[in-house]
């Protein structure tokens, strides 16, 4: 088919498409700290980017286009919300005090996935109770320490705050993917499975404020988190439960589990990427 041709008798669609690109392209650079310049208290990535994504929504809600076809019209809107999703991270990140914010808003159930794990060593099995137990003994402390490093940077996003975050989010990254492999010592089926569940949401919210993090802190610092991640994503992969992390970043976001899904992959491959 003819490109020209093709553009116009399907103005909205290529439109689309070129939206997409276009917000596609700007996650990309985001990730790689290229930000082209700054516009206000953002960067000219970050405002292209959301821009991009705002008239995609437009155009996925424009009365002509939904009287086009089901199938063509459900396929804009679902790339709309995937465009939409996969900025999470970098619209967010336009600046200090919204990720400070959405890390803070993290904190709740960060708390909450801790206090599970407190109580599951009584559903186990006598034998496993004081495995797991040790390996979840600092998850207090560390709840605590970030909970209170989050809050600090909201109320200062000064670089010296931004290192104690960093720190502290990293060091309590590292304690949960120690705990994934001891857990995975446990024989007993139902005490690792329970073990599992459990230290699962308190490593699906670390990952997202780790993510968070990340997206405010510059390439060396990136690098510098990364070197001192020891246990890698790689080696706890096969402990993590996917189905349970997309639930919450849906709920915590309000997005459609699928897209959720679509937003967990990318940040999973960027998060694998940066080294960690």
């Amino acid at each position: 088919m003819n490109p020209i041709s093709n553009i116009w008798n399907h103005p909205k669609t290529s439109a689309a498409g070129v939206l997409i690109a276009v917000a596609t392209i700007a996650s990309v650079l985001s990730q790689q700290g290229i930000s082209l310049g700054t516009v206000g208290s953002g960067t000219v990535v970050a405002l292209v980017s959301g821009l991009a994504t705002a008239l995609l929504g437009l155009l996925a809600r424009d009365p002509e286009t939904m009287s086009a076809s089901t199938g063509s019209t459900a396929k804009l809107g679902a790339w709309a919300l995937i465009a939409l999703l996969l900025q999470i991270p970098f619209v967010s990140g336009c600046t200090e005090i919204t990720v400070a914010q959405d890390i803070v808003n993290w904190t709740p159930a960060l708390q909450s996935a801790v206090a599970t794990v407190n109580s599951t060593a009584a559903l186990l099995a006598p034998a496993d109770a004081p495995i797991f137990i040790t390996a979840t003994a600092g998850f207090d402390a560390a709840s605590n320490v970030l909970a209170a490093q989050a809050k600090a940077y909201l109320a200062n996003p000064s670089a010296s705050v931004l290192a104690q975050l960093q720190s502290a989010v990293v060091a309590f990254q590292q304690q949960v993917n120690a705990s994934l492999l001891e857990a995975a010592k446990i024989t007993n089926p139902n005490s690792q499975q329970q073990v599992l569940n459990s230290i699962n949401a308190v490593a699906t919210v670390v990952s997202a404020i780790l993510a968070l993090v990340a997206s405010v802190s510059s390439k060396d610092q990136v690098a510098q988190m990364a070197a001192q991640s020891t246990i890698k994503l790689a080696t706890v992969r096969p402990y993590l439960d996917e189905d349970k992390a997309v639930a919450m970043v849906a709920a915590h976001y309000g997005a459609p589990v699928d897209l959720a899904r679509a937003h967990l992959a990318q940040a999973e491959l960027s998060t694998a990427q940066a080294g960690f």
